[in-house]
């Protein structure tokens, strides 16, 4: 039997959406205000999502303080209070939040004490949401 285990974290970063394909009025249809040159920031919700076998010694699926360990390491302390253009991970892409829960899920996948990755999920607003579940 799988069962699963969720978890969320905060990080705030700023970005700015633009890309050198696009001219400037370009890159202000594509993603409007957020194309500022100035940037913008969020209070980003992550919410990370492990599948797995129930230890029968411990009942978890994987232990909390591990995957809060790893979720701080490869995320947390990497994201937290940047300017996500700036990371390397995104100086060949767009950090739109799409490809920060991309990012996010290839960091975390591989990386886990135990169990599966099943999804990173990315809150942006109140409104928005970003899932990504593979690679």
């Amino acid at each position: 039997m799988t069962a699963y285990f969720g978890r969320r974290y905060a990080l705030s970063a700023s970005h700015r959406l633009h890309t050198a394909a696009l001219s400037s009025e370009g890159n202000k249809a594509v993603y409007g205000k957020c194309s500022n040159p100035n940037g913008h920031g969020h209070n980003y919700v992550v919410e990370v999502l492990v599948s797995g076998a129930v230890d029968p010694e411990t009942g978890m699926v994987v232990h909390l303080t591990e995957l809060d360990e790893v979720v701080h390491a490869q995320v947390i302390d990497r994201f937290d209070h940047t300017n996500l253009n700036l990371d390397p991970l995104f100086l060949n892409r767009v950090p739109t939040t799409e490809n920060l829960s991309k990012v996010i899920y290839a960091l975390l996948k591989g990386a886990l004490p135990t169990g599966e990755l099943v999804h990173v999920r990315v809150e942006e607003t109140e409104n928005n949401f970003f899932e990504c579940s593979g690679e």
